[in-house]
Order: structure tokens, then sequence, then C-alpha cells
């Protein structure tokens, strides 16, 4: 992979990054703006229901950070782009629709087939 994919990546996950943790900044000012003790059960029960799926798409998010973070250290160190399991080169179509990618699409598709083989 050239410099200039190399750092055509880092910006695509920089930008990435930033729009997460501002969304999380939000999530963490409207969370408190909005806390308030109705006195009707049934709107504490929505309140609560709205900011629980807030928290865990705020978690998932956190999580992803974490990954996008792996990815700006794995390009930094030069290994970014390579498979994990195979060691092939990634392609770009699959790193442009997925940044964070560790898995060829070939290796991805096996995995996701033995999680589904599994899981039943």
């Amino acid at each position: 992979m050239s410099d200039a994919m190399r750092e055509h990546f880092v910006n695509i996950l920089k930008k990435w990054r930033l729009e997460l943790v501002s969304d999380m900044s939000r999530t963490v000012e409207h969370m408190q703006d909005d806390a308030a003790n109705f006195p009707d059960p049934a709107d504490r029960a929505t309140q609560e229901e709205e900011f629980s799926l807030e928290l865990r798409t705020r978690d998932r998010e956190r999580k992803l950070i974490k990954k996008i973070d792996d990815t700006l250290q794995l390009i930094a160190d030069n290994e970014y782009g390579w498979c994990d399991s195979c060691g092939v080169e990634i392609g770009i179509r699959r790193l442009e629709a997925r940044p964070t990618a560790t898995l060829c699409i070939d290796c991805k598709t096996l995995a996701e087939i033995k999680e589904k083989q599994t899981g039943l």
C-alpha cells in the first residue's frame, strides 16, 4: 500500500473517530439535560428505555473507537491492510467499505459461516 493510500485511510479513520466522540459528548449532555423525574410511571419507563438504548449505542461506538485506534496503530506500524488469518493483502474496496477490517473477504466469510454453524 502506498503512502498516499495510508494517509487516505488515516484521514478517514480520524474523521470517523471525531464524529463518534462528538456523538458521545452530545449523548451525555442530552441525558443530563433531559433527565427528569416524571410523575407518570409510563413516562419514566419510556425515558429509561430511551436512555438505555442510547447507552447501548454509545457502548458499541466506544468499542468502535477502540478498533479505530487499533487500526491507526497498525497504519503507524506499517502493518495495515493484511489479513490477520491468512496473511494475504486485504482488498482496497473492502478497506474502503470497512476501514477497520482485519480479515480479507474470504476469511471473513468463512468466519461468519463458522459462527452461524456454532450458534445453532
